[in-house]
């Protein structure tokens, strides 16, 4: 029986691209029919669609290829967990065309350093990011999420409501917004009232 090579390959928002991921598996001698993805999931998230499937399909003697470790964990205790599940399998892991041997006391370190080194830099990321938002918070362009009411279709709902003509339901279809909507709008008056 030939051994096989599966790919996996992951991007974090839907605006990303996967080319430069695949042609690197394929490079690495991944046949494109066996590459799998998650196209907008974190690599903190363990719950991937295409990380199972790709742990689905190897089998005893196959190898799990990635381009960068932080394509397939961005946590220690998670790139761990999925390295411990490939070693039980008998199924070797390929990081950038480096075999991880987990019964090397070198590959062991290797990996742990690299493992470190991607959840540093996602929690490099986090941080500027809460930064870049306190910011953006502070120079007021962070203001969050807007009202689906205009201001002045929010005043002509509240005569409207005022008057007691219509129901919360007939209101929702005049105004084209949910029924919750309508709920939350008059609720925000009711302490002025």
């Amino acid at each position: 029986m030939s051994k096989t090579k599966v790919g996996y390959a992951r991007v974090s928002t839907a605006g990303q691209d996967l080319t430069a991921q695949r042609d690197g598996l394929a490079a690495l001698g991944v046949p494109p029919n066996l590459i799998y993805v998650d196209h907008g999931l974190t690599g903190r998230n363990r719950e991937r669609p295409g990380l199972a499937q790709a742990l689905a399909a190897v089998r005893d003697g196959d190898t799990l290829v990635v381009t960068k470790l932080d394509r397939l964990a961005r946590s220690l205790p998670d790139a761990r967990d999925i390295a411990d599940e490939l070693t039980s399998k008998g199924v070797a892991l390929s990081i950038g065309g480096s075999v991880y041997d987990p019964n090397d006391p070198v590959g062991r370190l290797l990996f742990n350093v690299l493992g470190m080194v991607a959840e540093f830099e996602a929690d490099l990321i986090r941080m500027r990011t809460r930064e870049g938002m306190q910011i953006a918070k502070a120079a007021g362009k962070l203001r969050g999420k807007q009202p689906t009411l205009s201001k002045t279709k929010r005043k002509h709902l509240l005569e409207l409501a005022a008057a007691g003509t219509h129901t919360q339901s007939e209101l929702a279809d005049l105004f084209d917004v949910s029924r919750t909507t309508i709920y939350r709008e008059l609720r925000r008056v009711q302490p002025e009232g």
